[in-house]
């Protein structure tokens, strides 16, 4: 019968681990205490639009790629969907948002700050969480564009059929 010799770290030429350095725990501080650089981030995603949202306590300014809300979204429903959490939760005037967004269209980049701005209230005091998940803002919309498929005009629909 053979022994089986376990193999330590030494016997492995690794650093012991009283000499490894600690691992760096990262958490995240709710509260009054800001997340980084007195800002709190929220990340969002709709369809194939990306925004990153910062929030802070302030006057109520909210910016959308340098520019007012206004004068990017002109579609009411747009900027209704933007402000829907801070209204829900009763920030509005009290944040002060500044919002980076890419990629899809107007609405899908409503969409993608909605659910940006609610992750980074949920982070900003948790106790808002139950209020955001009630209400569906926590929640990221999975619906994406069907592909095109061969030999049709488009995901779903076909070449007109010509009989003779």
């Amino acid at each position: 019968m053979s022994t089986f010799k376990s193999e330590t770290s030494a016997g492995l030429g690794l650093p012991s681990a009283a000499s490894a350095p600690a691992p760096r725990v990262i958490t995240f501080k709710h509260g009054p205490e800001a997340q980084k650089f007195g800002w709190w981030w929220g990340t969002g995603r709709r369809k194939t639009a990306i925004a990153r949202v910062r929030i802070k306590p302030g006057e109520g300014k909210f910016q959308v790629n340098g520019r007012e809300i206004n004068d990017y979204f002109t579609e009411e429903r747009d900027r209704n969907d933007v402000v829907a959490p801070l209204r829900s939760t009763d920030m509005v005037g009290k944040l002060e948002v500044q919002v980076t967004t890419r990629g899809g269209g107007y609405m899908g980049q409503a969409g993608a700050i909605r659910l940006g701005l609610a992750r980074a209230l949920r982070i900003y005091d948790a106790n808002l969480e139950p209020l955001l998940r009630e209400n569906n803002y926590l929640t990221r919309d999975p619906r994406e564009v069907e592909r095109k498929k061969y030999g049709q005009a488009g995901a779903r629909r076909r070449f007109q059929f010509s009989k003779r």
